[in-house]
């Protein structure tokens, strides 16, 4: 067993290992879409082909980004419902897939149109012991009026990870669920995974 003195010892070389991690772990909701948001809208403005449009980039953008903070396969099985439990490891990843690439495309349009945005923070209800959170935000400027971008997050091994958002009063996982539970009636799971993969590949086409 290491004594007391030789963990003083390691606490900073671990901290310099694993300077992401301890951050990730300390980082308040609100902070953490903050951070997001920004980080985004940097990356957009700095971007020649993400503003023109390439769902390519804009994927590496997501990835990079955004899905490290997002219980994406939450996001996907709240989407999906009751149905979830029915698909096996391999329906679960392709539908983890598609969707990902269906959202991506959706919201391109979005990220093509950013210029002078910024990001504004509305008072959050929270205690630091809670489990799930809701951070409501704001995007002005461009010269639009101001879009509603709120996020629920769940408090997962010490990090909070966002699971659902809500664009102008629509959550995304709930505007999906009956949708999605159509096709699972029509055609089962694969017939849902093989209608987002249409979808996606349309969208290709028409891109």
């Amino acid at each position: 067993m290491l004594s007391r003195r030789s963990l003083c010892r390691l606490l900073p070389i671990a901290g310099l290992l694993l300077p992401g991690a301890f951050a990730l772990a300390q980082e308040a909701p609100d902070a953490l879409v903050m951070r997001i948001s920004t980080d985004v809208i940097d990356a957009v403005k700095a971007d020649k082909a993400i503003q023109s449009g390439d769902v390519a980039r804009i994927i590496s953008l997501v990835d990079a980004k955004v899905m490290p903070s997002v219980n994406f396969k939450r996001m996907t099985a709240s989407a999906v419902g009751r149905n979830w439990r029915q698909a096996t490891p391999e329906q679960q990843q392709r539908l983890q897939d598609e969707f990902k690439l269906l959202l991506v495309r959706s919201y391109a349009g979005a990220l093509t149109k950013v210029k002078d945005q910024t990001v504004e923070l509305k008072p959050m209800r929270a205690k630091p012991e809670d489990g799930e959170a809701i951070v409501r935000t704001e995007i002005r400027g461009g010269g639009n009026e101001p879009v509603q971008l709120d996020y629920r997050l769940e408090k997962s091994t010490g990090q909070w990870r966002i699971y659902d958002v809500n664009v102008m009063g629509v959550w995304l996982v709930e505007n999906y669920r009956n949708t999605f539970a159509q096709e699972i009636s029509a055609g089962g799971i694969d017939g849902l995974i093989a209608k987002l993969a249409e979808k996606n590949k349309a969208a290709s086409g028409n891109g």
